[in-house]
């Protein structure tokens, strides 16, 4: 089980329906005490900050990279305008990458669909209202077929987000690295070549699954 550690807070008598505005999923639908998980989005539907957010009473906690605070509470802030909310910084001064995460160097990088945020609708809803992003993001799911997936590959050396996946002539770029997790890392790779041996800075990697988010 993922341990979830919260970067803000957001309170006040308009939080809800102001998290339902900007984030992907169904945000009041949360139950008390759950974690959901959502994309924030800028407007082309890329992804500035992939996010936790849980329901706890009339308040929600939201968990996402560390080094993204100030993007995204300064995003947050200006969309805001009169709404009565309140954003606080929840002090976690250490912060572990447990699962394939957006951080600064990816940010409006990918799409959810890059990240199968769309699979079973688990971070995405295309029944709720509008969000930044979700014109572009409700295109592609229902005119398009996403040529892009988040799978989790093995390794024994360290790569860095935005490396690029090749064949093994090293000339064709087929994906790109999201993070790291251990032994293993995550990276969008374009499905048609899935099948085929996958190498990252000249190095044979092994392709395990296509990754998903446990709760």
């Amino acid at each position: 089980m993922i341990t979830r550690t919260p970067v803000l807070k957001v309170s006040g008598k308009d939080a809800q329906s102001f998290l339902q505005g900007q984030l992907s999923n169904e945000i009041n639908k949360i139950v008390d005490g759950q974690w959901q998980l959502n994309a924030y989005c800028q407007h082309q539907g890329r992804i500035i900050a992939l996010m936790w957010v849980q329901k706890q009473g009339d308040d929600f906690y939201l968990d996402f990279a560390l080094d993204l605070k100030a993007v995204v509470q300064n995003r947050l802030k200006m969309f805001a305008l009169n709404a009565a909310v309140v954003f606080d910084e929840v002090d976690c001064q250490e912060k572990v990458i447990e699962e394939a995460q957006v951080t600064l160097a990816t940010s409006e990088k990918f799409i959810p669909q890059d990240l199968n945020l769309d699979i079973d609708e688990v971070g995405v809803s295309f029944t709720k209202g509008c969000y930044p992003g979700q014109e572009v993001v409700a295109r592609v799911h229902y005119l398009g077929t996403p040529k892009r997936r988040l799978y989790q590959f093995e390794c024994d050396f360290e790569v860095n987000p935005l490396d690029k996946l090749t064949l093994e002539d090293a000339t064709k770029n087929v994906g790109t690295v999201l993070n790291q997790v251990k032994s293993r890392f995550f990276a969008v790779l374009k499905i048609a070549e899935k099948d085929k041996t996958i190498f990252i800075n000249n190095q044979p990697v092994k392709l395990l699954e296509l990754a998903n988010f446990p709760s």
